[in-house]
Parts: structure tokens; C-alpha cells; sequence
């Protein structure tokens, strides 16, 4: 039921619910709160000779989950936190501390009597001051707030506050402890402190030598991996007897992990899996059999419940605005950023569990906490999205969102996206291709590498990898970055004279291209190119590699801001490598008319400018008898359009003519085809070469019965059918509008309609001009 709500909270965007949140609910029905309360299923499914083994699985799974958490915690930026964020840090620990500790006295005079004192405050404390450094982070990007000031505050913020309420916690627990004398308490939390100390001067060169010894690429050594999952059992053992807890070694080992290089990534990717699809599931299991809402019952303990949500809040929203304010925030991002760290998450549901477990906390004053914690995690998104909306960055000087220009002089920006090692030889091909003349500003490249942010662990740690914590953050430089992926650019933008700058987008796949197209903005690009969902095997068919980011291809061609390409690779960064020196490429335009097929022919252009690119126009041209039979066939197409499609074709030829086919070895060559068999006929003929430049939508009806690949159009999906050979490279333009107003009825662009109609409709295989 925990792994059935949570993806009832992937799959509900419109309450953008937490996997925290719902996870945590579906323990509470698991538990004595709901179908607990039959005795007879709580006895069958969850006896009681079983509770044992499950607390022993869940609490070792939650012992490697803290090691996760401290390896997502980054030291050196707690050094790096600016004075606002330590300022909002302290402010978001002591006003909610401070509370908590006056709640504690009200709770301890009517529901939780006869508890230990110091040790209930301290806990209290601690409970309502703790903000969930992994869920923010997520919030953070969900919302698209990484790359603003109030994100990257909010997170340095968190992360101070994550460290000083594990030291709270530390202290909550020495105070929890069987001895009655304080001085016990006190050589306890001394002798955790000492412990730590050795930890900092012993791990971090330990682990810098096992990192040394697992160069980035190569699989990490498994004797390493298992030597580091000792070391976490072990810290946790000697934290437990020393008498503060086991969680706060894995914790601590976590971060001392030096997070340079792989190594860091590599042990979040063997152990994440596991515990969060096993342990975590369990451990939620665990927890919600031991809260009992029922506990909750009368008008006193209601009313506590409101008191301790709204001292929670309280403390934490307008201790956090009020410095903030102090600190000359705008009101708006203080508020923001009083709701984001009001984020409870999982680390909340364990102080209160060993709260429990302690005897610090009764089965009522759990319940309510418990619900607390679920309630101010469930409310952080949808306040945070009504009290803060940034302002859109657009570039004033936009002009050029399309390569047809009358200004062909003017510089060319791409931006070239990615996502995968397999996507960059071609890209880097199309490039080179597009280098046009030798002048240097003449072609600006910024390459975007797509990476999903997703619920695993090391999601966050690709987050910390960025220098500014965004979404999408830009490289400052090159050499600070090791990621492989973008090493391959710069080893191209010094060979060749392009301008190339590196920008990384990790966003969640449902709203990744939200982050394509922004970037499209910031950067002023006149193209995007998109990488094709599919990759060519050896055979040379094509077969689908990540479904996913077929519906981020759709998206960005719905919504991009400027022309959109869609690069179909069958081993253009292959047999076909091209050298930034010496470059010797054939490359075809197939131009049947409208505004897609002038796009590509002025990309092509472009591209007719490489010394080394060699290029064929094939100007389609319906036969007259065929041009009189589509005027008898109903086609619902817009007279004035039409008109103005054809009219805008004549006129860009023309001046395409004038400017290039006189001084040019371009090649240009007009055939007349009377029906789709003479059409394919002829494509065939001009597919013998390394990349083929098309239209999405041209002038032309579909081209075969069925295709899987409407995003590119009736010509692009004829070349990537598995029925067409050929070994060329396709490239799929459609060119920016401001405004695309679709016709009713059978539509001149054929994929308005839904993949079923188009399936069932048969569509006389003709060319419409």
C-alpha cells in the first residue's frame, strides 16, 4: 500500500502531493489508525512475533538511508553559505525551538504527564525546528526555483539547519538516556562529540584513496562498496553504545564522504534502490503501527493538534520573514521562503519515532506529531506556488527566433540538446556542418545536457554537482566541469572556431522541456535541436532507447519560442565523423512548400556556406493534372492561407535563387511527381547521402499508412519507417510562429488529429501544393 501510494503522488501533479506526504498516509491506514483497528486482520497480517524482524529490516534500512542523507549533504557548501542564508538558518531553528519548547510545557500539563522533562523539551524542540533538506531540494526543483535567490538561500539555509538539528538531536538523546545524573548525559554527547572528531580526520583521506582508484566511467570496485557499508555499520554501532544512536554515525560517515568525482555518486547508486524501495516502504510500515490516530479524541486533544500546527508554522514562517526582512528581502521571497522551510520530510518521522521508542513521546502526543509533520509538508507547494511566482526572464532584443531572416548575416545561436554520450558525435557533426563562413561570430552554440531529476538520492547530488544549485544553471567554465558528456565540446570549441557554452538542466521528465524552452529565452536561440527518442542499432533499424523524452519532443515542439529541429542520427557522428579542419559532406534538402520546408532549406543554406558541405535542393512540383484532382478532392484547407504559403514560397526562391545558385555549387533540381509512389520514388533516389533536411509539416499529404512518429511530420515519418532505406542522417525542421491556428475538420497539418483517427482514416496518398 506504501508503494501504491506513492505512485498515487507521482502520478497527481495538480497537488504536486509529496512522495513523503502520501507514503506516509498509506502507513497510517496500514497501522492501528484505520484497517488496524480490525483485530483480526492486524493479527493475521502483522503479528506479533513478526514486529520484531520488520523493526530490525526497517531500522537498518533507515541506518544506510541517514548514510544517503549525509552523502547528499555537501560540507563545503556550509562554508560557501552567504550571512542572509546563515541568518535565515538560525532564525528557522531558534523561533520554532524556542515555541517548541513553550508548547512542551502545555503538552506536559495535560497529555503527556509524567514524562521526563529536559529530554521532552529538547525533543519538542527539535520536532517543530527541523526542515527536510532532501524534500526542499525537490520542492525547489518541481517549482522551478533552483536558479532564483530565494532557491539557492533556501537551500544553503536548510543545510545548516540539517546539521544543527542533528546536533540538537545528538543532545536530545544524550538527555534521554538511563542515567539519571546529568553528568552521564553530558559524557555522553563529549564522547559522541570525540568520536566525530576521529571520524573527520580518518575517513575523509580514506575515502579520497578509494575514490583515486575508481577513475570516472569505470564501474566502482564492489570490495570498496562493501568496505564503505562496513564503515556505516560500524559508525552506527559505536554511536548506539556509546548511548546517543546508531543513525548518527551512518549519518555522519555520509558526510565526511568526499563528494569529488564519482565514487559519492556510484555508492548512492548501489544502495539508493534498495532502501528506498524496500527499507524506506517498511520502515513507513513500521512507523504507522505505532500511531494511532484514534488517540486523538476529545475537544483538548483536537485543540492541541491546532496548537502544535500552528506553533510549528508559526515559528518557522515568521521567524524565517522577519529576518529575512531584516536582511532586505522583498516580502514576496520572504514569505516564499518562510513556507519553504516550514518543509517537513522523513528525518521529522524518525526524531519522533525515537522519540517513541525512547519513552520521551506517549502514543497521543506521537499521533499528533505525526500529523503535523504530514500536514506542513502538504501545504509548503501549493502556498509556495500562490505567494511567489517570478517574473519570467525575456530577452528584449529577441529577434531572431527563426533562421529564414532577411538579415543572413546575422549570428546563428543553437541550441543543441542531449541527454545521453550516444547523442553527442552527432550533434557535434551538425555543428560543425552549420559553421557556415570562417567568421568566428557567425555561429553560437550552447549545449544543454538534459538530466532527470527524479526521487532517488542521487538526484540531489546531481543538483550539488551545479555551481549555482539551478535549474538550469550555466558553466562557468570548462575546466571545473568533469562530466565526460560535455569534455567532448570542449575538445570540439578548440578545435574548431565556434562558440560553445555548456548549460545543464535537471528538471523532472513531465516539465523538462518548461526548461528547454526557457533556456531557448535566456540564450536567444534561432534553433533548438532535439535528439530523436530513437538510436540506430547495428543492423541499422531503429529501436526506441528512451521512450520518455519522445514526449519531451512533443512538448518543446508545442511550446518552444523559437524553430525546433529534430535530429534523426543513423551514424552522422560515425562512419560519417566530420573533422573541424577538413569536413567533406553531402547533404540533401527535399522542399515541397509551406513554412517548415523554408526553415529547412535556409538551414541548408547555412549550411552551403562550409567550404566542405556539398548541397542538393529537390524542389517537388505537383504535375498539373495532379494539381487539378486535389482541387476536385475536399481537403479543408484555408484559401488565404494557401495562397500566402504559396506566394511566400515564390518569393524566398526567388531570392534563394538569386543569392546562391549563381556563385554556388549548390545543386538545385525541380522534379514534377503526379502521386506519393512517383514522390517516394524520387526521394530514394536522393537518399544516398549523409544527412536529409526536411519540413515537418510541407504542403504534403501523408506519405505512407501508418507511422508511430507523428511528431515529424508525413516526410520525416516516411524516412525513419522501417519500410524506407536508407543510411543517411534526417533532420526534421519546423520553423517558430507566434501563433498556430489549426483548421477544423481534416487539418493541413496532418498530426492535429489523434493517432487513432489518423490510423483509420485513409488519406489519398498525394502531394498538395
Amino acid at each position: 500500500m506504501c508503494s501504491a501510494y506513492d505512485w498515487n503522488a507521482k502520478s497527481h501533479d495538480r497537488w504536486k502531493q509529496l512522495v513523503f506526504a502520501s507514503i506516509s498516509q498509506g502507513g497510517i491506514l496500514l497501522g492501528p489508525s484505520a484497517l488496524g483497528r480490525n483485530e483480526d486482520y492486524l493479527n493475521a497480517i502483522f503479528p506479533s512475533r513478526s514486529l520484531t524482524v520488520l523493526d530490525t529490516l526497517a531500522n537498518l534500512g533507515l541506518l544506510f538511508f541517514l548514510f544517503l542523507v549525509g552523502l547528499e549533504l555537501d560540507p563545503r557548501s556550509l562554508r560557501r553559505t552567504g550571512k542572509k542564508a546563515l541568518s535565515v538558518a538560525m532564525a528557522g531553528i531558534s523561533f520554532p525551538f524556542a515555541l517548541g519548547i513553550g508548547t512542551s510545557f502545555v503538552l506536559k500539563g495535560s497529555i503527556s504527564k509524567g514524562v521526563d522533562g529536559p529530554p521532552f523539551l529538547v525533543f519538542m524542540g527539535v520536532a517543530l525546528s527541523i526542515t527536510a533538506f532532501p524534500v526542499l531540494a525537490r520542492i525547489l526543483a518541481e517549482l522551478k526555483l533552483l536558479t532564483t535567490d530565494v532557491g539557492r538561500m533556501a537551500m544553503s539555509a536548510a543545510a545548516v539547519n540539517d546539521v544543527a538539528a542533528w546536533i540538537l538531536l545528538a543532545l536530545a538523546i544524550a538527555l534521554s538516556g538511563t542515567g539519571r545524573s546529568p553528568l552521564v548525559s553530558l559524557w555522553v554527547f563529549l564522547c559522541g562529540g570525540g568520536f566525530v572528531l576521529c571520524l573527520s580526520i580518518i575517513v575523509p583521506p580514506t575515502f579520497k584513496w578509494m575514490a583515486q582508484r575508481c577513475p570516472e566511467g569505470e564501474p566502482v570496485d564492489e570490495l570498496y562498496v562493501c568496505a564503505t557499508l562496513a564503515a556505516v555499520l560500524a559508525a552506527g554501532f559505536v554511536t548506539d553504545a556509546i548511548g546517543i544512536h546508531a543513525l548518527f554515525g551512518a549519518f555522519v560517515i555520509g558526510v565526511l564522504v568526499p563528494k569529488e568525482g564519482p565514487f559519492a555518486g556510484a555508492l548512492m547508486e548501489k544502495v539508493e534502490d534498495l532502501v528506498s524501495g524496500l527499507f524506506l516502504p517498511l520502515y513507513f510500515v513500521s512507523s504507522g503501527l505505532k500511531t494511532n490516530i484514534a488517540t486523538i479524541r476529545g475537544v483538548q486533544s483536537w485543540a492541541l493538534l491546532v496548537l502544535v500546527i500552528v506553533t510549528a508554522c508559526f515559528g518557522k514562517i515568521v521567524g524565517t520573514v522577519v529576518v529575512s526582512l531584516l536582511c532586505k528581502v522583498p516580502v514576496q521571497e520572504a514569505l516564499a521562503l518562510g513556507f519553504l522551510m516550514n518543509t517537513k520530510g522523513l528525518v521529522e518521522l524518525i526524531v519522533l519515532n525515537i522519540g517513541k521508542d525512547r519513552k520521551v513521546l506517549n502514543d497521543q502526543t506521537f499521533a499528533i506529531m505525526v500529523l503535523m509533520a504530514i500536514f506542513t509538508t502538504f501545504i509548503t507547494t501549493p502556498l509556495v506556488m500562490a505567494v511567489y511566482k517570478p517574473a519570467k526572464r525575456m530577452s528584449k532584443a529577441y529577434k531572431y527566433r527563426k533562421i529564414e531572416r532577411n538579415d543572413s548575416n546575422a549570428q546563428l545561436r543553437i541550441l543543441a540538446c542531449f541527454h545521453s554520450t550516444t547523442n553527442i558525435p552527432a550533434m557535434i557533426n551538425l555543428i560543425e556542418a552549420s559553421r557556415g563562413t570562417e567568421k568566428k561570430e557567425g555561429l553560437c552554440v550552447y549545449a544543454l545536457h538534459l538530466m532527470e531529476l527524479s526521487e532517488r538520492p542521487s538526484a540531489i547530488m546531481m543538483v550539488h554537482k551545479a555551481r549555482k544549485n539551478g535549474l538550469p544553471f550555466w558553466n562557468k567554465g570548462w575546466h571545473s566541469d568533469h562530466n565526460q558528456i560535455v569534455v567532448a565540446f570542449e575538445a570540439f570549441r578548440q578545435l574548431s572556431r565556434v562558440s560553445i557554452r555548456p548549460i545543464t538542466a535537471i528538471s523532472p521528465m513531465n516539465n523538462i522541456h518548461e526548461d528547454i524552452c526557457t533556456s531557448a529565452e535566456r540564450t536567444r536561440a534561432s534553433i533548438i535541436i532535439l535528439p530523436f527518442h530513437k538510436q540506430q542499432r547495428i543492423d541499422g533499424a531503429l529501436e526506441v532507447t528512451q521512450n520518455d523524452y519522445r514526449q519531451v519532443n512533443r512538448r518543446v515542439l508545442e511550446h518552444a519560442p523559437c524553430s525546433v529541429g529534430i535530429l534523426v542520427d543513423r551514424g552522422l557522428g560515425g562512419s560519417t565523423h566530420v573533422s573541424a579542419s577538413n569536413v567533406c559532406s553531402t547533404i540533401t534538402v527535399l522542399f515541397f512548400g509551406g513554412s517548415d520546408d523554408r526553415e529547412a532549406l535556409a538551414y541548408g543554406a547555412r549550411m552551403a556556406e562550409h567550404p566542405g558541405i556539398n548541397l542538393t535542393v529537390i524542389h517537388f512540383i505537383a504535375s498539373p493534372e495532379t494539381a487539378q484532382e486535389v482541387v476536385n478532392v475536399k481537403v479543408d484547407i484555408c484559401e488565404n492561407s494557401n495562397t500566402s504559403e504559396g506566394s511566400g514560397d515564390e518569393k524566398f526562391l526567388v531570392k534563394f535563387k538569386q543569392r546562391f545558385l549563381e556563385d554556388s555549387p549548390i545543386k538545385f533540381e525541380e522534379r514534377v511527381v503526379r502521386n506519393a509512389a512517383e514522390t517516394i520514388e524520387v526521394i530514394l533516389e536522393y537518399s544516398r547521402c549523409d544527412l536529409l533536411l526536411v519540413g515537418r509539416m510541407p504542403e504534403v499529404a501523408t506519405l505512407i499508412e501508418k507511422s508511430d512518429c507523428l511528431e515529424l511530420g508525413p516526410v520525416g515519418s516516411l524516412l525513419t519507417s522501417p519500410d524506407f532505406s536508407t543510411s543517411a542522417s534526417v533532420l526534421v525542421v519546423q520553423q517558430y510562429h507566434s501563433q498556430r491556428v489549426s483548421t477544423s475538420g481534416a487539418s493541413k497539418w496532418v498530426d492535429v488529429l489523434p493517432e487513432e483517427d489518423l490510423e483509420s482514416n485513409n488519406v489519398q496518398q498525394k502531394i498538395i501544393l
